[in-house]
């Protein structure tokens, strides 16, 4: 491995760990480097996802304040994303990538609607007296979240955009808030399906590209939680809008 792929890739973890602790879509990031230095695109995404966890730590960590009162939400959501996330994962060895091309920039642009009309829809439900989370509305965000994880088991891309756009419609929180979830749950996902990838198939691991990743990922998770944390919710909403319209013009054009 030459200087300058070591290079290139441990700044595409600390890209992508800055995307995801912000928005999400880091994967468009690292994984396309890794494309690019010939490593096959399996074993490209199984060690990406292994690099990224560290990052998505990290940038939880970075939210915790934000995260402070959330905890028996968390308990109820995070089940709904390890669920998820081992489908995605078992998906992942058995079924052709192109099985989710065509869905997923469909499922992204759905996604950022709803960041976009997230304000508006919650005054609406607010006037509906429907600003609590009613069980209609749980059975609605788990099964999202459940979706969501196995998405984010099977490749990622923009798993927190997905997040992001669920939950700001059926949760009445801020999104800064909703961002520390988002990232708690895409974390669990990274993490669940990195176990599984090193259960079924540890051949596929390439563990220099993990550490790389994971070296950039984690210095990213903190410098998201820190830009992230400081952005005003109409500033992060653009934030969100401009990378998942990106995520969806590169998912359309490869």
């Amino acid at each position: 491995m030459s200087v300058l792929e070591v290079l290139a890739i441990v700044l595409a973890g600390l890209a992508a760990g800055t995307i995801n602790t912000i928005v999400g879509s880091g994967t468009l990031v690292t994984f396309p480097v890794l494309l690019l230095f010939g490593y096959a695109p399996v074993s490209a995404n199984i060690s990406n996802s292994l690099g990224l966890v560290p990052g998505g730590v990290a940038g939880t960590w970075g939210y915790r304040h934000e995260l402070r009162s959330l905890g028996p939400m968390l308990w109820r959501l995070g089940p709904a994303s390890l669920v998820g996330s081992v489908i995605g994962a078992l998906l992942l060895l058995v079924l052709p990538a192109a099985a989710f091309e065509t869905i997923v920039p469909v499922l992204i642009l759905v996604a950022l609607l709803l960041v976009v009309l997230g304000p508006r829809l919650q005054r609406w439900a607010a006037h509906r007296h429907a600003d609590r989370i009613t069980p209609g509305r749980w059975v609605a965000l788990v099964v999202g979240i459940l979706l969501s994880g196995v998405y984010g088991g099977y490749f990622g891309a923009a798993q927190g955009v997905l997040l992001l756009g669920i939950m700001s419609i059926l949760l009445p929180l801020g999104l800064q808030q909703i961002n520390g979830i988002k990232n708690v749950l895409a974390t669990i996902a990274n993490l669940v399906a990195a176990l599984v990838f090193l259960v079924v198939a540890p051949d596929l691991v390439d563990w220099t590209v993990v550490l790389l990743i994971g070296i950039g990922s984690i210095l990213g998770g903190l410098l998201g939680a820190r830009v992230g944390r400081r952005l005003p919710p109409a500033v992060l909403r653009g934030v969100i809008v401009v990378i998942g319209t990106v995520a969806i013009v590169n998912l359309l054009l490869t």
